[in-house]
């Protein structure tokens, strides 16, 4: 956390059930309680398949606020929407009750994540435009995955007006050691960017990106992310050569 803070990061992402709901309480030990509230940007989630009624949705955001210690959150997402999931937002009633705990101070701004088809993604925005945010699995290797159509829900949301948090950027991981073809297409590119920094920069090139999350479980993966972000002003037409070369040395992988 002070690495990261020190470098001029300070966006933290956490959620009710991460770590088997330690998370957001680790969040208060390592951050809240040690740096001044304006100093850094929380965000949390609520997540429908947790809950067996409304009394559980408002159960689970005071234990939020409880947990984290941190007063209001920054950003506060919807968790999961997509496909049958998307039915238990409504069921309860779930969109009006982010408003609300808005209007009191409690979240600065609302948005959910999601995963399905971009075709869905435009329902679900036509219907509640009050949304400002949506958080897209995005990473070079989905950008075209009929799958994933990380592209085409990404365009939705731009067309919407509404920025986009990258989540997956590195998919997993898998991109930080992709296949052997595309690393050698990365690596004689560039000898001393990591294949994970190739990631990290192809989702922070996109418009409208407000962050691109990383999961981290050392240090020295940390200190790589920082060394590719800090001054980072956007992949250069030789870079985007060098990515689409990437996404068609995987294309061609069975």
């Amino acid at each position: 956390v002070d690495t990261y803070m020190k470098a001029g990061f300070n966006y933290f992402d956490t959620a009710y059930m991460y770590c088997d709901g330690r998370s957001e309480s680790v969040v208060k030990e390592s951050v809240v309680k040690r740096y001044t509230r304006e100093s850094f940007w929380l965000t949390t989630k609520l997540p429908q398949w947790m809950m067996n009624g409304i009394e559980d949705r408002d159960r689970i955001f005071n234990d939020q606020l409880e947990r984290t210690g941190a007063g209001y959150f920054d950003f506060y997402l919807l968790h999961n929407l997509g496909e049958s999931r998307t039915k238990y937002f409504d069921d309860y009633n779930m969109w009006d009750f982010v408003q609300e705990q808005k209007a009191k101070g409690l979240i600065k701004h609302v948005g959910f994540s999601f995963h399905s088809t971009p075709e869905e993604l435009e329902e679900i925005l036509i219907k509640h435009p009050e949304m400002e945010f949506v958080q897209l699995q995005i990473n070079y290797a989905d950008w075209d995955n009929p799958a994933i159509q990380s592209r085409r829900c990404y365009e939705v949301a731009r067309k919407h007006g509404k920025p986009v948090i990258v989540m997956e950027p590195v998919k997993g991981g898998m991109l930080a050691t992709p296949p052997a073809p595309v690393e050698q297409i990365l690596k004689a590119s560039d000898p001393q960017a990591s294949n994970a920094s190739w990631a990290i920069r192809f989702a922070a090139d996109l418009d409208g990106v407000i962050t691109v999350l990383s999961g981290m479980s050392s240090l020295e993966q940390m200190e790589d992310n920082l060394a590719c972000m800090k001054r980072f002003s956007g992949l250069t037409t030789v870079q985007k050569q060098t990515i689409v070369q990437a996404q068609e040395a995987l294309a061609e992988i069975p």
